[in-house]
């Protein structure tokens, strides 16, 4: 019998607890095991433990397991972090309430800046001071920090953050600091800010280091119960947690600076849209991920998914929001997916999302006792959604329910309710265009030139008509595509991203000093790598740096090739201009300066590598199941051919109008769209008409 190799991701979300499983046998046969479960909050590892024993995988008999978790932004979004305490430079204790001058809601004369997360009475100084260069203006003075930490404890602080100015060029004060902390208060959960980002802008800093204090106590338990349940259960390592820089990193390395981990769904799946890319020969995507309440977008050039540290929570059209300055993907986030409300305004028009329906009580259809109409509800109503498959057979649709509510925003838009099922898809799908549009087209993207791969429980429903609209190459649906997040976490590397900020004006001389710059990074990463059991020759590295032209605010990366010398600056420079015009349709005839090198370490820690299955007849009719009327919103009713997801095959080939379902996913295929099914299972879908 052949020796099994079973690699395990697990994904905690809002609503569902997501397990993908891939067994590789010694014969190079690969089966994927796939299971939804509840998520189970506050005890989120229990949701884990359980969807493990749903899909029927032992924690003992396996042998690589990758973890994504919504602990981290839940907890700040809910406010469900600890009380921290906040030490910085002397006469900077208010940066953290000045934060920035802009405000989003412009004409608002009443406009309230977002409370900090730690108030005034909890904010210390100390003497000394770096300069924006390194050196030291004024010595550390830490005569004082007994004290502070005494009435910190008096005021029941959990944990304490640090963040000193200019530390991102000199660390000296923060690292001084931070070992006082430490012998005064061992017990006490400590971070500074260079141990999370070395970038420059003081507010964002400071920020960062606040936030990574305040969830640090909760994710450190999270994860701490996670490793001790599964190990209790047989696993033989720790799990590697998703970051939200598209890689895993250690338990231990993510419970000292968990905010690395704030975006980590979303960022698995896209690294997942980025490997299956490559797989396909198809490396410049729009990556989409539909769930239940948002909608989530980003864009893949070349393979490679941008990652970003101008990250921030809870901003909108009247709040500036708070920023985190760790590596995150590059996305695009609307409140638009399944659960998301019709309405209708005082103007007579309709509208969808950004309110949810959630979970509970959910869309109209689930019976839980919904009233309002969702995208789901729609889809339902159109046919697009089968009644009687609802939810994988799982749940029975509440057809009356959700024609009262559809009927309900019909008798305000003063159409049938045929026509307000309608309008909520064709509102849904302008608005998730329009998303899509602002990583593509708003920099400067042809999206004729890229593949749709749509992933996430609600992806499919929609991909084809929004395809249409951008006009893309083709839409691509990948196999599992409901528990794509946690397939992502099985392409990924272990990662770390490090950014440093440096002004360095490129002109002759300059390339060695960049050079010094990047094997400075390099040499610590490989340290760290090594420290963590990792043989520093299988670490790996992607240079970028962070341009501008002389004097301006904000930067534009670039990637740079082999080593930085006076001779490859004029390419460098040609580059940014290149990329710069791109975004902004214009270059300017001025100096250019670096602000800052990215740099990417990465080293492979159990990476899935999967093989392609020969390709069979093109004959689907084995897994057609029959055919029902679908109204496709613009394209109107037309009997559809509706396939069964786990008996198509590779080399099937069909052309729609059809319907695709499996128990986690429904994939709409429009009138004259041919679809294939490739060496994967994955669902190429071609827009153009039928011959």
């Amino acid at each position: 019998m052949a020796e099994t190799t079973r690699r395990v991701a697990t994904d905690v979300g809002g609503t569902f607890t997501d397990l993908v499983a891939f067994e590789t046998r010694d014969d190079g046969t690969i089966d994927i095991v796939t299971a939804k479960s509840d998520t189970t909050p506050p005890d989120f590892e229990t949701g884990v433990l359980n969807v493990l024993k749903k899909g029927g995988i032992a924690p003992e008999s396996v042998s690589f397991m990758a973890h994504g978790t919504t602990v981290v932004i839940n907890a700040l979004t809910e406010r469900k972090g600890v009380k921290v305490g906040l030490i910085t430079t002397e006469g900077f204790r208010d940066v953290l309430e000045i934060a920035r001058g802009n405000r989003p809601d412009f004409f608002n004369l009443h406009y309230v800046k977002p409370a900090p997360f730690v108030p005034r009475h909890l904010r210390a100084e100390i003497p000394g001071r770096m300069t924006y260069q390194g050196g030291e203006r004024a010595p550390l003075d830490l005569s004082g920090l007994p004290a502070i930490l005494e009435g910190f404890r008096a005021e029941g602080v959990e944990a304490v953050a640090v963040c000193l100015l200019h530390a991102y060029s000199n660390t000296d004060h923060e690292v001084a600091t931070l070992e006082e902390i430490r012998r005064l208060w061992p017990e006490v959960p400590v971070v500074a800010s260079h141990q999370i980002t070395r970038e420059w802008r003081e507010y964002e800093r400071t920020n960062t280091a606040v936030l990574s204090a305040y969830v640090q106590p909760v994710a450190a338990r999270y994860l701490g119960k996670l490793d001790a349940g599964l190990k209790s259960q047989g696993l033989k390592k720790s799990p590697y947690i998703m970051q939200s820089n598209c890689g895993v990193d250690s338990l231990e390395a993510t419970s000292a600076v968990p905010i690395n981990m704030v975006e980590s769904g979303p960022a698995s799946g896209f690294w997942g849209a980025a490997e299956l890319g490559k797989l396909i020969g198809e490396e410049d995507i729009l990556a989409l991920d539909i769930g239940g309440t948002t909608a989530k977008c980003s864009l893949i050039e070349d393979g490679e998914v941008r990652i970003m540290t101008d990250y921030w929570i809870e901003r909108s059209g009247i709040s500036a929001g708070y920023p985190i300055m760790v590596p995150v993907v590059d996305l695009v986030e609307i409140g638009n997916g399944g659960g998301s409300i019709a309405w209708v305004d005082d103007f007579g028009k309709l509208h969808v999302g950004p309110q949810s329906a959630g979970a509970l009580p959910g869309p109209a259809a689930y019976g839980k006792g919904g009233t309002n109409a969702t995208t789901t509800d729609a889809n339902l109503w159109l046919g697009r959604i089968n009644r009687d498959y609802f939810c994988g057979g799982e749940v029975v649709a509440d057809m009356d329910a959700t024609e009262t509510a559809l009927k309900a925003v019909g008798k305000d838009l003063g159409v049938s309710t045929d026509e307000a099922a309608q309008g909520i898809v064709r509102i849904a799908n302008n608005n998730m265009v329009n998303a899509l549009k602002l990583v593509s087209l708003n920099r400067g993207h042809d999206t004729r030139d890229f593949t749709l791969l749509a992933f996430g429980g609600g992806g499919a429903m929609h991909a084809v008509a929004l395809g249409q609209e951008l006009q893309v190459k083709k839409v691509v649906v990948p196999a599992a595509a409901s528990v794509f997040s946690a397939f992502g976490m099985m392409m990924s590397d272990l990662r770390r991203d490090y950014f440093v900020t440096q002004l360095v004006d490129l002109r002759e001389g300059a390339g060695a000093g960049i050079e010094a710059i990047f094997g400075e990074a390099e040499a610590k990463a490989r340290k760290t790598f090594e420290d963590e059991g990792v043989d520093p020759a299988e670490v790996t590295f992607l240079r970028y740096g962070k341009f501008r032209y002389q004097n301006q605010e904000h930067t534009t990366e670039v990637l740079l090739e082999g080593a930085v010398t006076d001779a490859a600056l004029d390419k460098i420079a040609g580059d940014f201009h290149e990329a710069y015009e791109r975004e902004y349709t214009y270059r300017l005839d001025a100096p250019v300066e670096m602000v800052g090198i990215h740099l990417v370490a990465r080293a492979e820690v159990g990476k899935l590598e999967l093989k392609p299955a020969e390709l069979g007849a093109p004959d689907a009719g084995p897994a057609l199941k029959g055919q029902r009327e679908v109204d496709y919103a613009l394209e109107g009713k037309h009997q559809a051919d509706i396939y069964d997801g786990d008996k198509l095959a590779p080399g099937m080939a069909f052309t729609g109008p059809a319907i695709i379902e499996d128990p986690g996913t429904t994939i709409v295929i429009h009138p004259g769209n041919k679809v294939e099914i490739d060496a994967y299972r994955n669902t190429h879908i071609n827009l153009g008409e039928a011959k």
